[in-house]
């Protein structure tokens, strides 16, 4: 248990310190790094080599996250997060403050999701929200073990951290003008 610690801290300053790194989330390994960090953000798409159109999803640690990003909810809104978070439902809202352009990518959205892995929670209170994009290069399939995160990657990151995940993308959905709509089927079963 010690030990657990002792990582944790290590690993929550790399990424305090704009460091990246691959880690199990609740679906599938994510190569993260700190969501205002704009040096972590340039560095995890230029290792992925990932559209630069195309924003990542951000994982939180609770639904107050949002308010740091400057996202207002409306009642249903929240109503369908508090339904489905924490779970492996990635959640697209509006969010056009242009002082996060860097993560939306002029899409004026961005995705989160508050993930129920209690060590990922806990790493996140540590370092605040994470960008957490599959670890997997661009059209290539995504690493299923560190393994296979090591051969895509090698040491153009900081950390590897081993464990289990489920293998599926989360589920992706869009809540824009109150209404809700399923972009992407994936591990995460809708409560409505």
């Amino acid at each position: 248990m010690k030990n657990h610690k002792i990582i944790d801290r290590k690993i929550a300053e790399i990424i305090k310190n704009n460091g990246v790194g691959v880690l199990p989330t609740d679906t599938l390994f994510g190569l993260v790094g700190s969501a205002f960090s704009k040096k972590a953000v340039a560095k995890i798409y230029k290792i992925k080599k990932r559209n630069p159109k195309s924003p990542c999803i951000i994982l939180i640690s609770a639904i107050d996250d949002l308010e740091k990003f400057n996202i207002q909810l409306n009642e249903n809104s929240k109503e369908f997060l508090q339904k489905n978070w924490p779970g492996k439902i990635s959640t697209v809202l509006p969010c056009s403050d242009k002082k996060f352009e860097y993560l939306h990518r002029g899409t004026k959205s961005l995705a989160f999701r508050f993930p129920n892995k209690s060590n990922l929670v806990n790493l996140i209170k540590k370092t605040g929200p994470l960008v957490a994009p599959s670890a997997n290069p661009e059209k290539l399939e995504p690493a299923q073990n560190i393994v296979e995160a090591r051969k895509y990657f090698g040491d153009k990151v900081d950390f590897y951290i081993s464990g289990k995940t489920s293998k599926l993308h989360s589920t992706l959905v869009e809540i824009k003008n109150g209404k809700i709509k399923v972009l992407r089927k994936g591990a995460g079963k809708i409560k409505s």
